[in-house]
């Protein structure tokens, strides 16, 4: 069975450490025409400057990460599942941290599934720890340790931390924060069937084929690009740019494109892959035109008429690999793993 990526954040973006929270709101979404999104690009870079005095300074590079818990969510039989991500501080580092004491859980096993490649920015919502019915007042904790810097990320049924299907869409930028119908309330997870074995071995250099067949019951509907509202943008959807350069750079959840896609990233491993075709970020990169369901001007691929979609895999390293497959629908996800060992070319 596929796990469960749920796509939350608790209505709020992560500061020095999990616990310590700033208040968001979500981006609203508008369709932006070309001379719009030339205008903006140009009012990115006259905010940058504000954004630094207002927000702190960021980094591409030589930052630490903190774990995030995100929330809790109740099973069928009682059980429930404790739902993880991080933020790594970095905007272009991906950074390797192996299980160990550097990257463990206690009290009990330090490995519970959690990633060793930390990429960029916020990952929300990761991984979960199913844990029995009878947890009640326990605790789990996972700690990150990196250039010399410790964060933990404490795990309990608490009842704020009670996330559901709403909430996380909500959350996640791919609904109006605070909006609900009947409809939406009975979005499902996309199914996902991974075609193929779950372990593979090759040599470095050597394709991987990864397939993956989607399908998806269209909730939430499918969005256009994204676009900051607010008298920003006139009714016939041109930019006014002298009310955006006067409007203050403000912390937000940030907007998603909604629409069904997959996208393969390593989870765990010790080098470099190449994906063929290149992946959609699975990370919140909000800049502008990136690779990202987050970002100003994406725009969702059009899914391949036979559902089935296609990445071939290679390594420039030798060692075991986790790559995981995402399908995700924009407001909630689904994932399957396949493990790839991979030995040198001289054996």
């Amino acid at each position: 069975m596929p796990g469960h990526d749920p796509a939350a954040v608790p209505d709020a973006v992560l500061d020095v450490t999990p616990e310590v929270t700033v208040k968001t709101r979500r981006m609203n979404t508008r369709w932006m025409n070309t001379r719009s999104a030339w205008l903006l690009w140009a009012l990115v870079l006259l905010l940058i400057p504000r954004a630094v005095d207002a927000q702190g300074l960021t980094y591409s590079k030589g930052q630490t990460i903190s774990p995030a818990y995100e929330g809790w969510e109740q099973n069928p039989d009682g059980s429930y599942n404790l739902v993880f991500g991080y933020l790594n501080r970095n905007w272009d580092e991906e950074v390797d941290i192996p299980v160990g004491p550097d990257n463990q859980f206690s009290p009990g096993l330090e490995d519970r599934g959690q990633p060793t490649r930390f990429l960029p920015n916020r990952n929300r919502n990761t991984f979960s720890i199913r844990v029995p019915a009878d947890f009640e007042d326990k605790e789990l904790v996972w700690t990150l340790n990196i250039r010399g810097e410790t964060n933990r990320a404490h795990a309990s049924l608490a009842p704020d931390y009670f996330i559901d299907n709403v909430v996380i869409m909500s959350e996640n930028g791919s609904i109006s924060a605070g909006f609900t119908d009947a409809r939406l309330r009975g979005n499902k997870p996309p199914v996902a069937e991974l075609e193929g074995e779950t372990e593979r071995r090759v040599r470095v250099g050597e394709p991987v084929t990864l397939v993956m067949k989607a399908s998806d019951d269209g909730i939430p509907g499918s969005s256009g690009f994204l676009f900051s509202g607010g008298g920003v943008v006139n009714d016939d959807g041109e930019l006014n740019l002298a009310a955006a350069v006067r409007r203050q750079p403000m912390l937000v959840v940030p907007g998603k494109v909604n629409g069904l896609h997959v996208s393969w990233f390593v989870y765990r491993g010790p080098g470099q892959v190449t994906f063929d075709p290149l992946q959609i970020e699975v990370w919140e990169d909000t800049r502008p035109y990136s690779n990202s369901p987050w970002s100003l001007g994406w725009v969702n691929p059009e899914p391949p008429e036979d559902g089935r979609w296609v990445a071939v895999a290679t390594f420039d390293e030798p060692g075991t690999y986790v790559l995981r497959g995402l399908v995700d629908d924009g407001g909630l996800s689904v994932y399957h793993d396949v493990t790839v060992v991979v030995s040198p070319l001289t054996l």
